[in-house]
């Protein structure tokens, strides 16, 4: 073989090397690539007690299976990336010293895969005045209970 030639063959010999060394390198890595898109649902027992580590699941509109399962993080956060636009159904099954607490929040994605609106449980929405409503009928019962006993037993002094 002529020097030349012998010169072309360990180019060639090299060049293929570093190409297997490359691919073998590219492999082995891990890729990653940052959107700022997304929706995060943040779930509490009160504003002090976030659903820390608590399973959930997430559907897609119309979907029997879960789209996405996991735990929410240490703060009560689930978060996730909608492939449709439609309503997305987030289920969350915590547990707390008090018992197990379950929610389930409807959230509309838009076309653009943003949230549009998002909708409460009556009672999560309206909490506050159901309590004061019940607080105010005790009072009025124990108020009618109290007459009533006061009416049908007088005391008579003696």
């Amino acid at each position: 073989m002529k020097t030349g030639n012998k010169n072309v063959v360990r180019s060639l010999f090299v060049t293929l090397l570093l190409l297997m060394i490359h691919s073998w390198a590219e492999a082995h890595s891990v890729h990653y690539h940052i959107e700022n898109k997304g929706i995060s649902a943040r779930v509490f027992y009160s504003p002090d007690e976030p659903a820390s580590y608590s399973q959930y699941e997430i559907f897609g509109p119309g979907d029997k299976t879960p789209h996405q399962k996991g735990r929410t993080d240490k703060n009560g956060f689930v978060s996730f990336l909608p492939d449709r636009a439609g309503i997305w159904i987030i289920k969350v099954f915590g547990e707390s010293d008090h018992g197990y607490h379950g929610a389930q929040i409807e959230v509309r994605v838009n076309a653009g895969m943003f949230m549009e609106s998002f909708k409460k449980p009556l009672v999560a929405a309206y909490t506050k005045a159901i309590v004061g409503i019940g607080l105010i009928g005790w009072v009025f019962g124990a108020m009618a209970l109290f007459k009533r006993k006061k009416k049908e037993y007088p005391l008579i002094a003696v």
